[in-house]
């Protein structure tokens, strides 16, 4: 099993509603086919660094999963079907990168939390 993270960036006129049914879907891709998801967060409706289909927006996903290297092609087949995903990228993780992750997902670089920590001079 190794360790991936999936970013995919879906259509902007989807509704709230349609673009968390489709992350669902890719979820349930991964759980039905013996992944475990280890994160999955949605950063929202973001502007594209250039336009995607006359698109200048999308709402950003990302899926940090384990699984078997078979399945990101799985994934991957499923996203390009899918005619609400503009871009998608995943990637194999390595120890460092995970261990980021980690760290990250327990706010060790959120800036405002170390501001308040420190004392005022």
């Amino acid at each position: 099993m190794n360790n991936y993270e999936t970013v995919f960036i879906l259509n902007p006129v989807l509704s709230e509603d349609q673009m968390k049914d489709t992350v669902q879907k890719f979820v349930k891709v991964l759980t039905d086919n013996g992944a475990e998801v280890v994160n999955e967060e949605q950063w929202g409706l973001r502007k594209l660094a250039y336009p995607v289909q006359h698109k200048s927006t999308g709402f950003y996903n990302l899926v940090e999963f384990t699984a078997a290297p078979e399945l990101v092609d799985k994934l991957e087949t499923e996203y390009r079907r899918d005619e609400a995903v503009m871009r998608f990228l995943t990637v194999s993780l390595d120890k460092h990168a995970v261990a980021y992750n980690e760290k990250r997902r327990k706010g060790a670089f959120n800036k405002k939390k170390k501001a308040k920590e420190e004392p005022a001079s």
